[in-house]
């Protein structure tokens, strides 16, 4: 499989990078690095590394520009802008579907529209900048796509049961909430995840999706439905 040309995708974003393996490995499906089985890396630990630099950079800027606001509204604020939907759109601003590397399968079922893996590719992208010139560039490149979001509108607040459900459960410190992958099937380019919720380990909710965060987030709502929230 031939590799896409990555030069216009930097243009793209603005940045080039010193190590162009971090930009590679970002665009890497995991789909792809077990087809090709050539010892390179998915973009999967660039994503979870990701999540975390988007989530400080979007709470640190809440914080700092948002001070009438409480936390319960700042909460909302930053699911809106870090989640699934957000991302996925922050991503086809940039193209970046065609630039990623699918296996022939994912290819064939409409992999490089798929939401849960544009929004997944956009983490490893900020991970990926962040690992080759640091936080403050990191920053830059995600307040590109946020800031406009804050200024033109309030972020949609999307239906955060994970965040609803926490809100309710931190009323008793002492309880302890943990979501728990117990399910994992089908094919790369159509995995079903199945996850549940646990409150001290006795469970309160499960739920399914074709993402893990999906999956979280219908764990969740069923555990408020039964709550009779």
């Amino acid at each position: 499989m031939q590799r896409p040309s990555f030069k216009d995708l930097e243009e793209k974003l603005q940045y080039h990078f010193q190590n162009p393996q971090y930009l590679i490995t970002a665009m890497t499906h995991s789909s792809y690095a077990n087809e090709v089985k050539s010892g390179g890396h998915s973009n999967e630990r660039l994503e979870f590394l990701g999540d975390s630099v988007l989530s400080i950079v979007v709470a640190d800027y809440l914080f700092k520009h948002c001070p009438n606001l409480p936390e319960g509204e700042l909460t909302k604020n930053r699911a809106a802008l870090v989640c699934e939907k957000a991302l996925c759109g922050f991503s086809r601003q940039l193209g970046l579907g065609e630039y990623l590397l699918l296996s022939r399968g994912e290819q064939n079922s409409g992999g490089r529209q798929r939401s849960s893996i544009l929004a997944d590719a956009f983490e490893a992208l900020i991970a990926a900048i962040y690992l080759d010139a640091g936080l403050e560039k990191a920053r830059e490149f995600i307040l590109r796509f946020v800031l406009p979001v804050l200024q033109t509108s309030r972020p949609k607040a999307f239906k955060d049961y994970k965040t609803s459900l926490q809100e309710i459960i931190q009323q008793n410190p002492e309880e302890q909430l943990e979501y728990v992958l117990i399910g994992e099937s089908g094919p790369d380019h159509d995995k079903h995840f199945t996850v549940e919720v646990c409150l001290n380990s006795n469970v309160i909710g499960k739920g399914g999706g074709r993402s893990k965060k999906e999956a979280e987030q219908q764990a969740a709502r069923e555990a408020l439905e039964l709550m009779g929230y």
